[in-house]
């Protein structure tokens, strides 16, 4: 399964926005600046995490994207979903209807071997997914490198990162 770099670019997002202090927010630009991404198109990451209700959308002169709800209730599946959508990445046509002794009644997606392995790895995969928060790759984060948050609330915001923070 391939996914886009919006993706990537949404995840890293909402780890930053974690550590930002409660009620700041944080521009796409500042965000886009920050990681070298064209602006336009993280933003349209951003507005869809938005529909998803996980940002909020800021509006005025220190404006931008704030995470909508606590950061140990994000999913990485549910960034994933909001970015990519919900469709299963596998669909099975049902191909061995055409195949010699097929039968066109048969319900081969929930019959065919093929996609019952297909179906079982995506739950599988999601299942994972859903266990890692973005709270969790922060901690994760921080233990690694620990002026990781600090520097990037400075940047991000001009706020020092372990004031007011954020609790994740």
């Amino acid at each position: 399964m391939k996914m886009g770099q919006g993706v990537e670019w949404a995840l890293h997002s909402c780890v930053n926005m974690s550590w930002t202090p409660v009620g700041e927010a944080v521009s796409s630009v500042r965000l886009a600046a920050f990681y070298k991404l064209p602006a336009a198109y993280l933003n349209k990451q951003l507005q869809a995490l938005v529909r998803a209700g996980i940002l909020a959308s800021v509006s005025g002169p220190r404006g931008g994207f704030q995470l909508a709800r606590r950061a140990d209730r994000i999913s990485v599946l549910d960034v994933v979903l909001a970015i990519e959508g919900k469709d299963d990445a596998f669909r099975c046509g049902g191909i061995l209807k055409d195949a010699p002794d097929g039968a066109m009644e048969a319900d081969y997606a929930r019959s065919c071997l093929i996609s019952q392995t297909m179906r079982h790895a995506e739950v599988t995969w999601r299942t994972e997914l859903s266990r890692q928060t973005i709270a969790g790759i922060a901690q994760s984060i921080e233990r690694r490198f620990p002026d990781a948050r600090e520097e990037t609330v400075r940047q991000l915001t001009g706020v020092r990162g372990r004031q007011e923070a954020r609790t994740i």
